[in-house]
């Protein structure tokens, strides 16, 4: 093989090393305010029905406990596949392709970064 096609390979496993790395925890962190402005946003004041004054009042605070902590285990098993992920990029020869159990953990990922920042946005 030829020293500059090694060279390309082995910058473009750098750079996706890199990339994982960042911008995993990058994505988390822009998550997490906007969850968090969420819960002090004031709640609009409208005339309760008929019907929902007879129901029993939910707390907002407990829904919102609730979904910061599901949000919480989100991140972990989030943080646990991008390593996993980066140890397997790590491993792979630089000559072969991403293989397809790779492939399947970066949509895992990315299924898992989507659901969290739906649950932020709420």
């Amino acid at each position: 093989m030829k020293k500059g096609v090694f060279l390309v390979m082995e910058s473009r496993r750098k750079f996706l090393t890199t990339a994982l790395m960042l911008g995993v925890p990058g994505g988390i962190l822009a998550l997490m305010p906007a969850e968090q402005a969420r819960g002090q946003r004031p709640q609009n004041p409208q005339q309760p029905k008929e019907d929902e004054a007879n129901a029993p009042k939910v707390d907002p605070k407990l829904i919102l406990e609730a979904n910061q902590k599901e949000i919480k285990k989100s991140v972990e098993k989030l943080y646990d596949l991008a390593s996993e992920l980066k140890a397997e990029v790590e491993k792979t020869d630089s000559v072969q392709v991403l293989s397809i159990a790779m492939l399947r953990k970066t949509d895992e990922i990315e299924k898992l970064a989507k659901e969290i920042r739906s649950r932020a946005k709420g």
